[in-house]
């Protein structure tokens, strides 16, 4: 592909066109392969069991709101060659107020949920492996970290987007089979809320509240707040309009974009329509496969009056193959199901490092002085290497439990900042960064405003009405 060297010193490939954009779309892949895993194989199947399809509408609201929230905050990235975390310490008011509100709660939240993963991964490799689940956890952990800190997440990520592939397959395989017909389906996306059947009421963890399922479905739909983040890190890396050559750790050079000129703009506006295709497939993706799984669990365990929960998780999921399957199906869903896992794992281990270590840069700068940021990452990793050994150890016996606590955590209660603040860098931040004439060409669609304005409100719902019932009521 051609470049062009500009007088802004501003290095600007030409973007493909037509199908050629196919060829370049790779960052949806990276970001679906790291959110298809425990919401998926766990909370959607779970939420099919206990609810059935009429909570379909919840997955399509949680995916296309967070799709709007990722593809912006990618939008801004494309257009300045900086990520979501520098974009957050551009917000009004100085003194890096938002970076610091994120640096504290994802790293709460980031110690939850790659723990609760560690936790649910573990479970599904010992009920391949005689091995015990607290161990196997651990080695799950010690597997992708040495991967991370190797430098040769691709070639994982290829390994593994060949399991993920087949749990994909696997599970469209067995939801067309329990298929509630299309006219079932239209209904599921009618905002219905459904309530608990009386069998699912003696399952242990599962209360007459619908809500208590539907927000862990809701948070980890096309992955959490550190998702939208990571999704910018991913366009980084592919090199995306003024992302080209930028890579990780840096601000942007405002002074180049100030003086950028109208061609650059035009070529990076052709880089932003590369971005839609790339974001509207990972939504696809996230829609079907959750879908799928929701449909899967509604089909196959909810007639059985199964409820997946406990160390017994991997074992009772497993029925949604083996029932079609055979006992070779049963095994082919528990080796993907890890697979998934391990992979998503392996993104959040390379992903929520880069953001903390982003945050500590900004809000600490004595602390990025001192240490360089892939030290930095480093030294975060290892932090969750000792994080996840306790939380494994203490909580294996409770995945399902975890992994809902970390889905409304990283999910759900940062989300409606995140939609706020991305607008703001989108149409206010963004604009004074860039030359008029490139800020013009470059101006975002009305669109992207409705869109984070709705995803700002439905989320903050969720925030303020239905988390603190679901959390603290019955």
């Amino acid at each position: 592909m051609q470049e062009e060297k500009q007088s802004n010193d501003l290095v600007i490939r030409k973007p493909p066109v037509g199908l050629a954009i196919f060829a370049l779309v790779g960052p949806s892949f990276v970001w679906a392969a790291e959110y298809i895993g425990s919401g998926e194989v766990i909370l959607a199947t779970r939420a099919g069991a206990i609810l059935g399809t009429t909570v379909l509408w919840a997955i399509v609201v949680g995916v296309f709101l967070k799709f709007w929230i990722g593809m912006s905050g990618a939008r801004y990235t494309v257009c300045t060659g900086e990520g979501m975390v520098d974009m957050f310490d551009r917000m009004p008011g100085g003194r890096h107020w938002a970076v610091w509100i994120v640096l504290i709660a994802q790293f709460a939240s980031a110690t939850l949920a790659i723990g609760s993963l560690a936790t649910a991964a573990g479970v599904f490799v010992s009920s391949m492996i005689p091995i015990d689940a607290a161990l196997a956890g651990w080695l799950v952990t010690f597997f992708a970290l040495a991967v991370v800190w190797s430098g040769v997440f691709n070639i994982l990520k290829i390994v593994m987007s060949i399991f993920v592939l087949i749990i994909v397959l696997g599970v469209i395989y067995v939801a067309a089979h329990v298929f509630p017909g299309f006219s079932e389906l239209m209904r599921s996306l009618s905002l219905e809320m459904p309530r608990v059947p009386q069998w699912a009421l003696g399952v242990e963890g599962v209360s007459e509240n619908p809500w208590k399922e539907i927000l862990p479905l809701l948070g980890w739909s096309a992955g959490g707040f550190a998702s939208q983040v990571w999704y910018t890190y991913w366009v980084l890396g592919a090199g995306y309009g003024a992302a080209a050559g930028r890579g990780y750790g840096r601000a942007a050079d405002v002074s180049a974009l100030q003086r950028m000129s109208r061609g650059s703009a035009e070529k990076i506006k052709g880089w932003c329509r590369v971005l839609y295709v790339d974001a509207t497939l990972a939504m696809v993706i996230g829609i079907v496969v959750t879908g799928a799984f929701l449909v899967a669990g509604a089909g196959i365990l909810r007639p059985a009056h199964v409820a997946p929960q406990g160390e017994q998780v991997a074992f009772e999921l497993s029925e949604l193959f083996s029932s079609k399957w055979g006992p070779v199906g049963g095994f082919l869903f528990m080796l993907a199901g890890a697979a998934a896992l391990i992979s998503t794992q392996t993104g959040q281990l390379a992903g929520w490092p880069r953001l903390l270590a982003d945050s500590c840069r900004i809000c600490i700068p004595g602390f990025g002085k001192k240490f360089s940021w892939k030290t930095q990452f480093r030294l975060f990793l290892l932090f969750f290497l000792c994080a996840n050994m306790i939380i494994v150890f203490c909580f294996n016996k409770k995945p399902v439990a975890l992994v809902k606590i970390g889905a409304i955590l990283d999910g759900l209660l940062l989300t409606p900042l995140q939609a706020l603040w991305v607008a703001i860098g989108l149409f206010v931040v963004m604009p004074k960064m860039l030359s008029k004439e490139a800020a013009r060409i470059l101006k975002p669609n009305w669109l992207f405003a409705v869109g984070l304005i709705i995803a700002f409100l439905v989320f903050g719902y969720f925030c303020v009405f239905q988390i603190p019932s679901a959390l603290f009521g019955k």
